[in-house]
């Protein structure tokens, strides 16, 4: 027998019939049905397998805890994998398929596993594929691999991100989250309830209980009238963060439906609340015997919830397996859908509580300290026997529907992830919140508290509490429950038959296929925390995060260390708590709003002058101009040789500019750069290093002194804000006594690199007023004048080895600057070039380029900077580290130039510089920027080489993927090594 439509009750929309596929099979259900729950009406038994064994399973819960019931929906790029078919609602035309099957879900040749699965323990792969056959099992574990299979085309769904800040955020629907919500409101704070359901209500909806369901409606019409009040359905909170901070996912739609309101998918919320209440419920869980895996085996809270709430029974004859007094609750509830009960087996010798009594006045039998030792049925559950736990009056049940229920376990995660520790409560036999750390409080299940008159004055009380501390006054609705229901009067007993009695595999983790058995070897392997023995057996990885597995593997291992579940503890518990598309994540953070770049205040003038665009250092900047016909060779080479025989203009606004002003500006430039700033004097410039605590080189770059406390240092295009950042730090944190004003002005100014011989000639054109002569504005000084009746700032600096002019004007104006120049220099040959020219040229000329000559072992010393470092007096950041024995090593590698033998070779970059030990080749230095040089007509290449400066003129080898090429160690500079040029 398979499951049903009951002939009544649920709260679905029987008038509203609902078409869906399965597997390519077409099936009926109703709105208001999930996906789980339709299934079920229509008799599917098997809807998934398992990872390892590919063992049949069918639905074991209804809520986000489900682990068998994965699905794939929907086709093609929309297509979303390993979605729990219990959290999908219904909708018209859905189409579902099953994971991890082939090549059918009825006959799947996978299950061969469970015939080996004496070969396949816990860890196996950890001793079994080991080389030299790991080459050979490679392929066939990686395509074993995985469940649903990821889309290949673009996602064509849109996401969204909210932000919200809120008094209270109430994390659940349910009793305990609508009793909070209704009080805070009523008590005037801003209030935002979420709930992964599609209305609010939680196990209200499926309780049973005419006063339950009268309640939740009540209360979330009230909900709905106040204006202080944020309703989010269908909506999972999966991360608590540090000051109360909260990520959500909202569904505007179901999944791969194809259909969005406003055209989004999904909204991630960001919740920032001064109050957090976790009123997130609890989860059954199952109990550990033989087979305990078969279709047909679900927990008693999920059969009640199909009945009650979808109109469905999951079977028609059934039996229920408990240690505890709250899931003959259950039965009763499931006898008045009815769902032909058979017997309650209890493994408690003495059942107490209201629940019992009333089971047995209704003609239950009840079969005492007695567990299911065997079941019959293989993709179907036909059969049980029962046997006391001493072994004896064995018997055997027909039935096609088991239940089971080894007591509640509160949501602790979300607890866990704001930093709460944990308590073990004896009585529940579970974790429940214990010490918080941030203005959060858990109410109802999940703080351990059960019985729906309980739960209620749980949360009003923890909702009195917060309106005291902002002074309100709080109307509470009245109690509507009485104090029996839903009491959980006594412990639950053992959660395990024992083995000796159900001999075979006890199921622990469905999904992963993690047995009882597998825990015991973990304990003799000694994997006994409870970290290793997750990652030795995987228990609690799979999608479900082991919301129904963890606590009864903890139990397991404690039995086997002879130590209580306390003593074993739990994992840590990290976001997200229940799986969360990228899409979602991504939000409107996609394609070019994914980093988006930035752009150059004359962007579509370069676009007009056919620039190349590529991302450098997060701006849209010029590569090279093409010109037609030319290669991005031939358009490099055409700019590097007009700038050293004409004049070239470079749009260069992403520079970093960093202005620094105060009394004790050069007090703290001078901690801030390894050399010396307050010996500059007002209109000169000075080429800076910086570094960070361990010496290394941080950034570079040129600083001005524009007046006494005035000075503005220029960084790396891709390091201004990270320089920026780390001066506040230091100003804000460590030398607060400085009087300093720090300002990235990188974007409020366009800067204009005019460069090449006829340089001068060009600017003199424009800037008539200012004195160009080499003799007022020599190499390394800056001056103030007008360029085209726009003020600007003159810097006489060079990246080119060549003479040089930087045109800073307020970027406003860049456009009309840049445009002047060029009609200014077109009789002079101007021509614009690109970031690729301009890494040529500062090759060929010898500088540094932070970040392609560096790494994070470069000191100063290592560049040809040791001087400067050892002649300053002053304390600076990282010069204590610069002192170490390693610091000062001869042999560190040092910046230098490389020029190979055969004048055609271009070194490659990234290539070793080796020696050869023992026949080895060992690692002497790198090879950091090559180029082919057009005016020099040869490679020319820079890298680090072990005592490098000590070894001019000596031949070595470089090495590269099997290649090998000669080459000599020179100077860093191929170019004007007099520097003539740059002081014309």
């Amino acid at each position: 027998m398979s499951g049903y439509r009951l002939n009544g009750g649920g709260l679905i929309d029987r008038d509203s019939p609902v078409n869906f596929t399965f597997n390519g099979r077409a099936y009926r259900g109703f709105e208001g049905d999930t996906l789980a729950s339709a299934l079920i009406a229509n008799g599917v038994d098997v809807v998934g397998r398992s990872f390892k064994y590919h063992r049949p399973r069918g639905f074991l819960a209804a809520g986000v805890e489900e682990s068998n019931g994965l699905v794939q929906l929907g086709t093609g790029a929309r297509s979303t994998p390993n979605l729990k078919a219990t959290m999908v609602p219904l909708f018209e035309g859905l189409g579902a398929n099953s994971v991890n099957a082939w090549p059918s879900l009825r006959f799947d040749l996978g299950s061969v596993n469970g015939l080996i699965s004496c070969f396949l323990p816990a860890g196996f792969y950890y001793k079994t594929f080991m080389r030299p056959g790991w080459r050979f099992f490679e392929p066939f574990i990686r395509r074993a691999a995985g469940l649903g299979i990821a889309p290949t085309g673009p996602d064509p769904d849109h996401y969204d991100t909210r932000h919200a800040a809120c008094d209270v955020l109430i994390v659940g629907g349910g009793p305990a989250g609508l009793a909070a919500a209704v009080s805070a409101a009523r008590g005037g704070l801003d209030v935002i309830i979420a709930d992964d359901g599609p209305e609010l209500g939680g196990s209200l909806l499926w309780n049973g209980e005419e006063a339950a369901l009268a309640f939740a409606r009540r209360a979330d019409a009230e909900l709905r009238a106040f204006g202080n009040v944020t309703r989010l359905c269908l909506t999972s909170v999966f991360g608590y963060y540090d000051h109360n901070s909260l990520a959500a996912r909202q569904y505007l739609k179901a999944p791969s439906s194809g259909t969005a309101e406003g055209g989004v998918a999904e909204r991630v919320w960001k919740i920032r609340a001064t109050h957090v209440i976790l009123a997130t419920g609890a989860i059954e869980r199952p109990l550990v015997f033989a087979d305990n895996d078969r279709p047909g085996i679900m927990l008693s809270a999920a059969a009640q919830e199909y009945a009650v709430r979808y109109g469905v029974g999951a079977g028609r004859a059934a039996v229920l397996f408990t240690n505890n007094d709250d899931a003959y609750k259950a039965a009763l509830s499931l006898r008045k859908a009815g769902i032909d009960m058979r017997a309650v087996v209890d493994v408690r010798a003495s059942p107490g509580g209201i629940w019992s009594e009333r089971v047995r006045a209704a003609g239950l039998e009840i079969y005492t300290a007695s567990g299911i030792v065997a079941v019959h049925g293989g993709k179907r559950v036909h059969g049980l026997d029962v046997a006391a736990l001493d072994g004896t009056a064995r018997r055997t049940l027909r039935c096609d529907l088991l239940l089971m229920s080894g007591g509640w376990v509160p949501r602790v995660q979300l607890f866990a992830q704001s930093g709460g520790r944990l308590r073990f409560d004896d009585r529940l036999q579970a974790f429940c919140p214990g010490s918080g750390v941030q203005r959060q409080t858990s109410v109802g299940a999940c703080n351990g508290v059960f019985g729906l008159s309980r739960i209620w004055r749980d949360a009003v009380g923890a909702v009195q509490a917060i309106c005291d501390r902002h002074g309100r006054d709080v109307c509470p609705p009245p109690n509507p429950f009485s104090e029996d229901t839903g009491a959980t009067a006594t412990a639950p007993g053992p959660c395990r038959v024992p083995a000796d009695l159900a001999p075979g595999k006890a199921w622990i983790d469905y999904q992963n296929d993690v047995t009882a058995s597998d825990v015991e070897l973990a304990a003799r392997e000694n994997y006994v925390s409870v970290e290793h023995l997750k990652r030795y057996t995987t228990l609690g990885m799979a999608s479900d995060q082991g919301k129904t597995s963890n606590l009864n593997g903890f139990a397991v291992m404690a039995a086997a260390r002879g130590v209580g579940v306390a003593d074993v503890g739990t994992t840590k518990f990290r976001p997200p708590y229940d799986p969360v598309t990228f899409g979602a994540l991504a939000g409107r953070r996609v394609g070019d709003l994914y980093h988006p770049l930035r752009r150059l205040p004359t962007h579509a003038l370069q676009i007009g002058l056919n620039a190349r665009m590529e991302d450098w250092g997060g701006w849209s900047r010029p590569s090279h101009y093409a010109r037609n016909g030319e290669t991005r060779q031939d358009a490099v080479f055409r700019e590097a040789l007009t700038v050293r025989t004409a004049v070239g203009v470079f749009e260069g606004s992403p520079l970093g500019k960093i202005e620094v002003k105060g009394p004790d500006a050069a007090t703290f430039l001078d901690r801030i750069y390894v050399n010396t700033a307050s010996t500059l004097k007002p209109g000169k410039a000075r080429y800076g290093l910086m570094a960070n605590e361990n010496g290394v080189v941080f950034d570079d770059g040129v600083f001005f002194r524009l007046s006494d406390d005035h000075f503005l240092c220029s960084t790396t295009s891709g390091g201004a804000q990270r320089v920026y950042d780390w001066m506040q730090e230091w100003l804000q944190c460590e030398w607060v006594n400085l009087e300093v004003l720090v300002a990235n002005v990188t974007s409020s100014w366009a800067t204009f690199a005019v460069a090449g011989p006829l340089a001068r000639d060009v600017l003199a054109r424009l800037c008539g007023d200012t004195d160009l002569n080499a003799r007022a504005l020599a190499h390394m000084s800056c001056t103030q004048g007008v360029i085209c009746g726009v003020p600007m700032r003159l810097h006489r600096v060079s990246f080119t080895g060549e003479l040089s002019y930087e045109v800073n004007v307020p970027a406003g104006f860049g456009p009309q600057v840049w445009t002047a120049l060029t009609e200014a220099g077109a009789r002079y040959g101007i021509a614009p070039y690109g970031i690729e020219a301009n890494l040529l040229l500062r090759t060929e000329k010898g500088y540094l380029h932070v970040g392609a000559d560096t790494d994070g072992t470069t000191l100063p010393q290592d560049i040809g900077f040791g001087g400067p470092v050892a002649r300053k007096t002053s304390d600076f950041i990282g010069r204590r580290s610069m002192l170490r024995r390693d610091a000062v090593r001869a042999d560190r590698f040092q910046f230098v130039g490389l020029q190979a033998f055969d004048a055609k070779e271009v070194l490659p970059v990234g290539a070793h510089i080796v020696r050869h030990d023992d026949g080895r080749r060992k690692t002497d230095g790198y090879v950091t920027s090559s180029h082919w040089s057009p005016t020099l007509l040869h490679g020319v290449a820079l890298g680090r080489v072990r005592a490098g400066r000590d070894r001019f003129g000596e031949v070595v080898e470089v090495y590269d993927n099997g290649n090998s090429y000669r080459a000599k160690i020179v100077s860093p500079v191929f170019y004007d090594a007099k520097g003539e040029r740059l002081a014309a």
